[in-house]
């Protein structure tokens, strides 16, 4: 009888277990196809029949240069994606057909939309500097290392280009990533030597063949150049570029490709913006000692359709445009090259921003949203990153704005090109050289899109930026909450003072190198306040971002 008894039981407990795992499971692929329908799949299209039959060449071997970008950043974000993804791939269940689906979305097993908390099993804390750095290195002694170093040193040390790695006495030293990632980027330059073989259009072909060689000499410079001199139907960014990986210091640049394909009708009708940046550098808010008395000679800027993208490209929230290169010696000499990318902007309009301004803006003033202002801010936020201070001089020394403001150096520049874009766009309204009537639409249509960044987290550099740049709208009365009805509106008098003030106290920040300035700031300010998180909470079930469907570029 006790042993029937026990049979009994223990198969009880038994299938309790088991329903019991089975419940969790199945919470857990609920939670997980939540998260994956935060990003609505959007075919993107690009109008590729203007191209010859060798360019089309072309675009299909960038695409799978952009493939090794892929795999080079993974290697970048950490040191296990690679055993992670083979595993998931391995993996034929349901759940782990969600974990792989949303492991592509991310490029990596955290949720970039959850403070990078991670969503697959066993998977440790998302590292701050991914793995530029040796997992056991602390800031403090990085810093005390780099500052025991000759100059040359330094600047290799904190430079775009290095990893960093201990010896085998464990002291710390900086490796070139074309040490660190040498068959990867022999594959690369391979396959851009390879379309440059193809390609007829002479600054393309340069463009490849330097850049081909930067992955095998470590030096970007000339390739850089040739990006910026870049003319041609194709228009493709590969390489190492922006910083926002490296959470730590913000110095390692992360590797990416966009491959596009330039629309010459919107190209043309924006580059009137570009002979307007040395007036607006002139006249920014802030001390005349702080302004760029001669901007670099070149500004060009570029519309395109993307077809193909790779590496930090793909990784969350798609970009929708770019201002490259970061290089501040390329900069200071070349200027800088801003990227809109259309299709994923208009995607992003219609299907994110248009339902948030249908739940959050005054009714009102709804009828204001519209694309243009929407596109236009973007192209002014890119060109605002060229502006203002770069490299500057703290305590005596000359350094950048990029090293000054370490980790909070992406939110602050964010920030500052969001604001400084409203600001130059109404310098350029009250000029006459953009029309009055995008006044209220660009403020109340940029009052929307606060709420779109404000959904990808404030542990993200965009979404950090807009936190602070929308308290204090609000604190200046620039927008205004309706607690009764739930939306905001904008006070248009007021958002004109607040975006000329902010901007100049973001600026004036960068300019004097001030850290501590920098961080009592986002301390105060980027944060989110009751009744903006009850507006977020609304719109919970409406989609983040976009996932791009690219439609194929095969060879004919």
């Amino acid at each position: 009888m006790k042993t029937i008894t026990f049979v009994l039981v223990a198969g009880m407990t038994f299938m309790g277990c088991t329903q019991s795992s089975e419940k969790k499971e199945s919470q857990a692929s609920q939670e997980l196809a939540s998260m994956i329908h935060r990003f609505v799949p959007v075919v993107l299209e690009a109008d590729t029949s203007g191209l010859s039959a060798g360019d089309r060449q072309v675009l299909h071997i960038l695409r799978e240069a952009a493939r090794v970008m892929d795999t080079l950043y993974l290697l970048q974000a950490w040191n296990g994606n690679l055993a992670a993804l083979n595993a998931l791939e391995g993996d034929a269940t349901p759940e782990g057909r969600q974990r792989l689906h949303y492991f592509q979305i991310n490029m990596g097993p955290w949720s970039r939309l959850d403070g990078g908390r991670p969503f697959i099993p066993g998977v440790p804390p998302k590292p701050a500097g991914a793995s530029f750095y040796p997992e056991d290195m602390t800031k403090e002694e990085f810093t005390s290392w780099v500052q025991k170093l000759p100059e040359a040193a330094q600047r290799n040390a904190t430079g775009f280009f290095t990893v960093i790695r201990r010896t085998e006495r464990g002291e710390l030293t900086a490796v070139p990533y074309n040490r660190e990632y040498r068959d990867l980027l022999t594959r690369a330059a391979t396959l851009l030597r390879s379309a440059a073989e193809v390609a007829t259009q002479p600054t393309l072909k340069t463009f490849l063949l330097t850049r081909a060689d930067a992955f095998l000499s470590n030096d970007y410079y000339e390739s850089d150049v040739a990006w910026m001199d870049l003319d041609s139907p194709i228009e493709p960014t590969i390489g190492p570029y922006e910083v926002y990986l490296d959470e730590l210091f913000n110095y390692k640049a992360a590797f990416e490709a966009f491959i596009t394909i330039r629309n010459d009708e919107e190209t043309a009708r924006l580059a009137r913006f570009s002979n307007e940046l040395q007036e607006i550098e002139r006249n920014l808010p802030i001390a005349d000692r702080y302004k760029n008395p001669k901007l670099g000679a070149m500004a060009p800027i570029r519309v395109v359709d993307q077809v193909a993208l790779g590496g930090e490209a793909r990784a969350g929230v798609q970009t929708a445009a770019f201002n490259l290169p970061n290089d501040e010696k390329v900069v200071a000499e070349k200027g800088s090259k801003r990227v809109m990318l259309r299709n994923v902007q208009r995607a992003k309009f219609e299907k994110i921003l248009k339902p948030i301004a249908g739940l959050t803006i005054d009714p009102r003033q709804q009828p204001l949203i519209a694309f243009e202002p929407f596109f236009t801010h973007i192209l002014a936020h890119e060109l605002m990153h060229g502006l203002g201070p770069h490299v500057i001089t703290v305590n005596g020394r000359s350094t950048t704005v990029r090293k000054a403001m370490k980790d909070l150096g992406s939110a602050l520049e964010e920030a500052k090109a969001d604001v400084a874009g409203l600001f130059a766009l109404q310098y350029l309204i009250d000029k006459g050289v953009v029309p009055r009537t995008m006044e209220q639409q660009m403020y109340v249509t940029f009052l929307a899109s606060a709420f779109r960044s404000l959904r990808f987290g404030i542990h993200e550099a965009h979404g950090r930026g807009m936190a602070l740049q929308l308290n204090y709208f609000l604190n200046a009365k620039a927008f205004l909450y309706n607690e009764a009805a739930g939306t905001f509106s904008v006070d248009v008098p007021h958002a004109r003072d607040a975006a000329r003030t902010l901007t100049g106290e973001i600026m004036t920040i960068q300019a004097t190198g001030d850290y501590e300035k920098a961080r009592a700031m986002l301390n105060n300010l980027a944060t989110i306040e009751p009744a903006v998180q009850r507006t977020l909470d609304k719109l919970a079930s409406f989609p983040v971002d976009i996932v791009p469907v690219l439609e194929a570029t095969e060879p004919h």
